[in-house]
């Protein structure tokens, strides 16, 4: 087991006053040793914490005061401090199966652990939840979770995850939602394992057994060009728009029955079948926006100045190298490196994916041009922006004339750094890293350099 470590104290904060300083470890705090973030949180909302620390090798107390609920005002580096909970799933469409070698060890990391699906939005299978973690997660309020069902038959679920436990394991759904716990679910739809009849089984089972389920979206698989796995494949376009069908059909029935759609199609579905977007009230509060619902909608409504309110999750790969306790969540820098090179007035350029450019296309004409970067990193059918890597875009940008002004999402960054390892730094031409989100591209592009 780790040991937390105070990663920045704020200024005139109680945790500054009584002296901590960046680089102490935690050793205890009032005499309990925390495991993960959520308890050392409970533990310094007291009115007297005392902390027993290390600083430089040497054992060190401090005591800090102050009043009920008053921020400590020390970050920490890491979430967990004892093991991740790894997954003993073996998904044939598991996305980190598919990552080429070389990349940073901790995007190898498969983790099955309900504490980073409430942290950070990550979705359990529950395959290794136990009667201990449902009590703590009732007794500590831990909602909402996020929990992969992919099928409700258990043959099929145990089928998909590879493992005989994912035949049982939706009973801990059904505990979680008898005591309160609000729980977002995900289904990967297979082509030809679990979408057509066993989708629509999925569906029926679901407002049967799951119904009071906050949502649940159904999501296309990703097949990158390093998948070892011969069956697996992307859907067709008939195949995506039978999806569609099938999830709006059973909206109405939700809508019927609950009063509320529950059951959401990812976008990618939509693009692939060629479909016209729902507009953004149809996604009820956007309730699973990280996972691929709605971002369209609510990117457009925001681009043109309307208020298209939902609730954010990070997204793939966003919690992997450890974040900021504050909040629960990692955040994304906001820093923009400017153009220096553009002349006044220089044409502007928005890079994106193959899915960003079919919405973007449209909602930019006559403003900036859009610039598809080509995902030949993981190849396959994968072209979300946020999986765009710095050497598929350095190839784009270096085909592309000097002194324009280039905007480039920072969904696709971490730290200024692309999964890839390559910095922002080191592409071609200069860009402006830009918050992903219509507002912050309209605000860009009013900019005049």
């Amino acid at each position: 087991m780790s040991l937390p470590r105070v990663a920045a104290v704020d200024e005139g904060s109680p945790a500054h006053r009584a002296g901590l300083q960046p680089g102490d470890e935690i050793l205890s705090i009032n005499g309990r040793v925390p495991r993960d973030v959520i308890q050392y949180r409970l533990l310094v909302d007291e009115a007297e914490v005392d902390l027993e620390l290390r600083r430089g090798g040497l054992e060190t107390a401090a005591r800090v005061s102050k009043s009920d609920g008053e921020p400590l005002g020390a970050e920490i580096t890491s979430a967990l401090f004892d093991q991740v909970r790894t997954c003993d799933n073996h998904c044939e469409f598991c996305f980190i199966y598919q990552l080429p070698k070389g990349l940073r060890p901790s995007l190898y990391m498969k983790d099955d652990d309900y504490r980073l699906s409430f942290l950070y939005g990550n979705f359990t299978t529950l395959t290794r939840f136990t009667e201990a973690d449902l009590e703590r997660v009732v007794t500590e309020g831990l909602s909402p979770l996020f929990v992969s069902i992919h099928a409700t038959d258990p043959e099929v679920r145990a089928r998909l995850l590879r493992n005989r436990r994912g035949a049982t394991s939706l009973r801990w759904l059904r505990a979680l939602l008898d005591h309160g716990i609000e729980v977002h679910g995900q289904l990967v739809v297979c082509p030809g394992v679990n979408d057509g009849e066993v989708l629509a089984a999925t569906l029926s089972g679901i407002l049967d057994q799951y119904p009071e389920l906050a949502s649940a979206a159904a999501v296309p698989l990703g097949v990158s060009r390093h998948s070892t796995e011969p069956s697996l494949r992307p859907h067709t376009t008939e195949e995506a728009a039978a999806v569609v069908d099938l999830v709006e059909e059973w909206q109405e029935t939700f809508l019927s029955c609950l009063g509320r759609r529950l059951v959401f199609v990812a976008d990618e579905y939509y693009l692939l079948a060629g479909r016209p977007l729902p507009p953004p009230d149809a996604y009820e509060g956007f309730p699973q926006h990280e996972n691929g619902i709605g971002i369209a909608a609510a990117f457009r409504a925001a681009f043109v100045g309307a208020t298209a309110a939902h609730g954010v999750r990070p997204g793939f790969f966003a919690w992997v190298d450890g974040a900021p306790a504050a909040g629960y969540r990692a955040t994304r820098s906001a820093e923009t490196r400017v153009a220096l090179r553009a002349r006044p007035g220089a044409p502007v350029a928005v890079l994106t994916g193959r899915y960003g450019a079919a919405v973007l296309g449209p909602l930019l004409a006559g403003r900036a041009r859009v610039i598809t970067v080509e995902n030949r990193f993981f190849g396959g059918n994968v072209g979300v922006a946020g999986l765009m890597v710095g050497e598929d875009v350095a190839v784009t940008l270096s085909q592309e004339p000097p002194g324009h002004r280039y905007l480039l999402p920072d969904v696709c960054l971490s730290g200024g750094r692309f999964l890839d390892g390559m910095a922002v730094e080191d592409l071609p031409r200069p860009v402006e890293v830009v918050a992903t989100d219509g507002a912050s591209l309209r605000r860009a592009l009013e900019v005049v350099r």
